[in-house]
């Protein structure tokens, strides 16, 4: 008898062992990745580096679901509502948009966002202390860095009087662009041209009108748009002649002449490390909304010589990037 109920005992452990073994095997948190456009791979890796410093490895503890609306702003909602249907334990949103379109579908899903403007004026949190609800994030202000581009570019081209903005009138954030800018360009005694445009078209348009009214160097405002059609504005900068100064790095990495403004791979590796808070048990009403600190000045000197430009040592010496 003793034996007989040894050898169950043993089966039963068998049996149940595997299952134990189980049981302790990590569970895969699923993140939702809503964009407004393409995310490059620095980009993304940015995010997943976020995560990874609050433990959450892709492929061992946690999974993307990825969505982009590539430019498409009416896609946005039906995405987010996909994301919340699977659903994700978190959402990270990386547009004004894709923020909407996410906090229009849940009220309980953490929401955290990546944005350029500032949120509580855009009328996504309550405040930047104390987002409240179930959003939180990162923001890193480009919008409100119009009026030192305006300067760097000036100290650049000292002698241009005619300096155009390219702006998108869609942006909420437009009016206050072009007013940061226009102050600047008050100051310096320049006067300003307020090119618009949304859309690959429009920004063909832009420049054609810049140049038949003799602009002689332009301000990129900030826009997601315009990230995204970079390749296109840094090439028609190019066949233009005009010197031009951008709010992003990627501009400058891709050919363009000058960049001011934070680093959107800060940013999402920020935002990336609150979507981990938040997996390991923090609320996002209790997470502050992050601003970033960190900003880069960015000089193509490729692109300098093409145009016959001399780049100032005064700005080579407090350049974070020299592209040669």
């Amino acid at each position: 008898m003793q034996r007989r109920a040894f050898i169950r005992l043993l089966t039963g452990a068998g049996l149940a062992w595997p299952l134990t073994v189980y049981a302790q095997q990590p569970s895969v948190a699923l993140v939702g990745l809503l964009s407004a456009f393409q995310l490059d791979d620095r980009l993304f890796s940015a995010v997943r580096e976020g995560l990874k410093d609050a433990g959450y490895v892709e492929g061992r503890n946690v999974a993307i679901k990825y969505r982009s609306a590539d430019g498409s702003f009416d896609r946005l909602p039906a995405m987010a509502a996909d994301l919340v249907s699977d659903p994700v334990a978190v959402i990270v949103a990386l547009a004004p948009l894709a923020v909407v379109a996410a906090k229009a579908v849940t009220a309980t899903i953490p929401i955290v966002l990546a944005l350029g403007a500032d949120p509580v004026n855009l009328g996504l949190v309550s405040s930047l202390n104390r987002p409240g609800g179930n959003v939180t994030g990162v923001t890193f202000f480009i919008n409100s860095l119009g009026a030192k581009r305006f300067e760097l570019l000036h100290e650049l081209i000292p002698n241009a009087s005619v300096v155009g903005l390219l702006i998108n009138p869609q942006n909420p954030t437009s009016k206050s662009q072009i007013s940061d800018v226009q102050g600047a360009a008050h100051s310096l005694g320049t006067d300003l041209l307020v090119l618009n445009a949304s859309n690959e078209r429009e920004i063909d348009s832009a420049f054609t009108s810049a140049a038949q009214q003799h602009v002689e160097a332009v301000v990129v405002g900030a826009d997601s748009v315009f990230l995204s059609r970079r390749d296109q504005i840094v090439g028609l900068a190019a066949r233009h002649a005009l010197p031009a100064i951008y709010y992003v790095r990627e501009f400058t990495v891709a050919g363009g002449l000058i960049s001011y403004g934070a680093s959107i791979t800060d940013a999402y590796r920020l935002a990336g490390r609150y979507a981990g808070r938040i997996l390991n048990g923090e609320k996002p009403a209790d997470l502050p909304i992050q601003q970033t600190v960190t900003f880069e000045l960015a000089i193509n000197l490729k692109t300098a010589k093409t145009l016959g430009l001399t780049v100032p040592p005064s700005l080579l010496s407090v350049a974070d990037e020299a592209i040669e």
